[in-house]
């Protein structure tokens, strides 16, 4: 996948899918919770302290999709965006749909603003550890060529 920040949302923009595997909610043109996602974490845990307040500073701002809820409030949700700044990956587990798992990057444009995601999506139970952090890996290596590309920037991280 390959999404942006839309408000509180991610939109999805590209998706490429595997033969053979399940159908996900995801697709082009798609809105989900940008909380929830691998995809809008990944952005969100890149944006200024005080965009990330405005955009989620109460717990009215939260949603749930599933029965693995998520950050359910500010704290929560500040918590688990350092763990993805210390990464540099975020994930998701049956946050947006249950028994599929995602990882994803951030991509940045030549002044280093976070203006997409690049998302692996799987079926939790099929996959290891190992196959999670090569996934994670994946997601990071793409990431930093659509930097690359995305008016002639250079990755970070």
């Amino acid at each position: 996948h390959l999404a942006v920040l839309h408000g509180r949302d991610v939109l999805y923009i590209v998706e490429e899918r595997a033969r053979n595997r399940p159908s996900l909610v995801s697709d082009v043109g798609v809105r989900l919770p940008a909380h929830l996602t691998a995809s809008g974490r990944a952005i969100l845990a890149e944006l200024p302290a005080a965009q990330l307040r405005s955009l989620y500073g109460k717990r009215a701002d939260f949603v749930s999709r599933t029965a693995v809820t998520g950050p359910a409030k500010p704290a929560e949700l500040r918590a688990l965006l350092a763990e993805v700044r210390r990464d540099g990956i975020a994930t998701e587990f049956g946050e947006v749909t249950d028994t599929l798992a995602s990882v994803s990057a951030v991509v940045r444009d030549h002044t280093g603003w976070p203006v997409a995601a690049v998302a692996l999506t799987f079926v939790e139970s099929q996959v290891t550890a190992g196959d999670r952090e090569r996934f994670g890996q994946a997601a990071h290596h793409a990431a930093d060529e659509v930097s690359r590309r995305l008016l002639g920037s250079r990755p970070q991280g």
